[in-house]
């Protein structure tokens, strides 16, 4: 699908069957989703410019993202997507910058150009140059990428406070309790890690186009650039904060787990060894032997028994003692 936006905000779906001989010159921005290749030619043609495929997205080095050349600026950046799901991921897509337009090649859907499409709809994002339109751009993806780290604290602190405050408030809780918050942790490292990377290619990328020609040529551009390039900034380092403090759930949680299971191994030990007097008492007489003078005692089993009380009560109250228990 092929999307040629307006800088005022109206939008036309160019179809290969209706499309027109060349663009208008209030387009500013064509947006190619998940094109076939009558539609990569087509954009081609329209566009006077070669545009990446798929393929090329995919086997793009990250030594070669970012270029410049006769038709325009080049560059790849890795996008975060699917957020919300288990199973979040990271998205190529492709900006280009050239004839004061901007164009996009993705195949795929981060929510973000979503939410810059529909601002741009309602004219809330002010633009006259591709340059100008591809800054705003990348701060409704920056702006993104907060929400997701927002919503990866958020979780993070409601799983500090099942993990710590509810333990605190009720021992008892279902089997495999933290076992199964593991499973949360690992789900909210790959969602703070995929958001990291995309933050490192955005990085890359705007560093590139502070740069560029086009950006350097519109000052709006150069001061949307620096204000970008601060808020990656900064969500790299909270993103670090993030990770730093999943390292330490993971740890906690993993400590209290050592923990409940050495409680299940001194339980067991514990319980061996109060038990194991009275079973030295019953093996000894036990024995077969044909002389046992206790044998012959008319209170020998109750005393037999009594003594085996007392040789198993003595350790449990030694253990209360030393507060092993």
């Amino acid at each position: 699908m092929i999307r040629a936006y307006r800088c005022d905000g109206t939008v036309d779906v160019i179809l290969p069957s209706d499309a027109p001989t060349r663009l208008a010159d209030d387009i500013l921005w064509v947006d190619l989703l998940y094109p076939d290749k009558t539609e990569e030619q087509l954009a081609e043609t329209l566009l006077a410019m070669p545009l990446p495929t798929r393929d090329d997205l995919k086997d793009i080095e990250p030594s070669s993202r970012l270029y410049t050349d006769d038709h325009g600026v080049y560059m790849t950046a890795s996008l975060i997507c699917k957020a919300e799901s288990n199973a979040p991921q990271l998205a190529d897509v492709a900006f280009i910058l050239g004839g004061n337009r901007m164009v996009t090649v993705r195949y795929a859907e981060p929510r973000s150009f979503g939410l810059f499409a529909a601002a741009l709809s309602r004219n809330q994002v002010s633009c006259s140059t591709g340059s100008v339109l591809l800054m705003r751009l990348l701060e409704t993806v920056v702006d993104r990428t907060a929400e997701v780290l927002e919503i990866a604290g958020a979780r993070l602190d409601a799983l500090s406070s099942d993990v710590f405050i509810e333990r605190k408030l009720h021992k008892s809780r279902p089997p495999h309790f933290l076992e199964d918050k593991l499973v949360d942790i690992a789900s909210y490292h790959r969602l703070v890690s995929k958001a990291r990377d995309s933050l490192v290619s955005l990085s890359r990328m705007v560093s590139f186009l502070a740069s560029a020609d086009p950006v350097k040529a519109s000052e709006d551009a150069k001061e949307l650039c620096h204000v970008v390039a601060h808020d990656v900034h900064s969500l790299s380092e909270h993103a670090g904060f993030i990770s730093s403090n999943i390292s330490f759930m993971l740890d906690a949680s993993l400590g209290l787990i050592n923990v409940e299971q050495n409680a299940i191994i001194k339980i067991f030990s514990i319980a061996s060894v109060v038990f194991l007097p009275p079973t030295l008492v019953a093996s000894i007489y036990g024995m077969n032997f044909q002389i046992m003078p206790e044998l012959n005692w008319h209170f020998g089993y109750p005393v037999a028994l009594i003594f085996m009380v007392v040789s198993a009560v003595v350790p449990f109250l030694f253990f209360r003692w030393k507060g092993w228990l």
